[in-house]
């Protein structure tokens, strides 16, 4: 019985053993991410034991990622004697090399505080800034610390030229210089419209849109917000693409030339109304001619709403014209 667990713990201990082993056999790893300009054996292989820290590869650049095949890892730990290295069935080995980015837009808001404040050329958001060469995200080492500043700004505002030279952080130690170049310019919202709109057609919201133009070149009369646009009818003819302008847009004729009205004549406790025909259009507010049909005289009235004028309690020239008969018991002849 005693032989009998010995030759079993024995057993038991030479599969351990075994099992072990091949826990710790040195294997080849899918992927890697390293931190710095090298990649060692370590990064590649588990269980590199005392080779760990060699360097074998060149890092890919800052945020990148490449491949190395697992053939030519295995060719370069061959010379440290690193034996039995386990590929699996990996053809190759991805590698990313960490970082630290700054967004492009971060380094784009950063140029335009600084345009603001010290060329006072408005509102940071109202300032646009365009490289000479496209901008990507900054990639800085991973343990990079502090964030980009504005060293040295040069600004042209006859060409909105300008110049910076960024202080950036490259390790957690260390800071570098970036210098970039290209135009800037302060912009103001402007209102155009999608299509062509004719006179007197009313815009609706997806006949306008709101964009960004340089400020040198719109006036004070520019229509900046799409509600002060939606609604109203176009005084002329409008083409896409041109900033509209405060001119260009009326209230909405509610009365037409030549349309039928009801003219209105208010005294306290009494209304009388009477058929008219506008000689004018216009909107709600406007004051039009009207003639009155019954005594062919044109008189001076607002409009209050479609088909209705309102004469005001100023001129009594319409209930002059009425016939004699007319009394508050049938103010509503027409």
């Amino acid at each position: 019985m005693i032989r009998n667990l010995i030759l079993i713990a024995s057993v038991l201990a030479a599969f351990g053993a075994s099992a072990a082993a091949e826990q710790e056999r040195p294997k080849l790893r899918a992927q890697a991410t390293v931190t710095g300009e090298i990649v060692r054996v370590g990064d590649l292989v588990d269980h590199a034991g005392i080779i760990a820290k060699v360097p074998i590869f060149r890092a890919p650049d800052l945020g990148a990622t490449g491949s190395v095949s697992a053939d030519a890892v295995v060719e370069a730990v061959r010379a440290y004697a690193l034996i039995g290295l386990d590929t699996g069935d990996l053809s190759e080995v991805e590698v990313t090399r960490a970082s630290r980015a700054i967004p492009a837009k971060e380094v784009e808001d950063r140029i335009a505080k600084a345009l603001s404040t010290q060329y006072r050329l408005g509102p940071a958001k109202d300032i646009v800034v365009n490289f000479d060469r496209e901008l990507h995200a900054l990639q800085l080492e991973a343990t990079a610390k502090g964030e980009p500043r504005v060293a040295h700004l040069n600004f042209d505002a006859r060409n909105g030229r300008f110049d910076v030279t960024l202080d950036v952080p490259t390790s957690a130690t260390t800071r570098g210089t970036l210098r970039l170049s290209g135009r800037a310019a302060a912009t103001v919202e402007v209102v155009t419209v999608t299509r062509p709109v004719e006179r007197g057609e009313i815009l609706k919201i997806d006949d306008v849109q709101v964009e960004r133009r340089p400020r040198d070149e719109t006036g004070r009369d520019i229509v900046g917000h799409a509600d002060r646009a939606i609604g109203f009818a176009a005084r002329q003819s409008l083409q896409p693409g041109r900033p509209l302008r405060v001119g260009d847009l009326m209230r909405p004729e509610l009365v037409l030339r030549n349309e039928t009205v009801t003219l209105i004549y208010e005294v306290p406790g009494i209304t009388l109304t009477v058929r008219g025909k506008a000689t004018e259009g216009g909107a709600v507010g406007d004051m039009i001619s009207v003639l009155n049909e019954q005594s062919k005289r044109t008189v001076q009235g607002v409009i209050a709403g479609p088909g209705r004028v309102i004469v005001g309690s100023g001129s009594p020239r319409l209930a002059a014209n009425l016939p004699p008969a007319q009394t508050a018991d049938n103010a509503d002849a027409h």
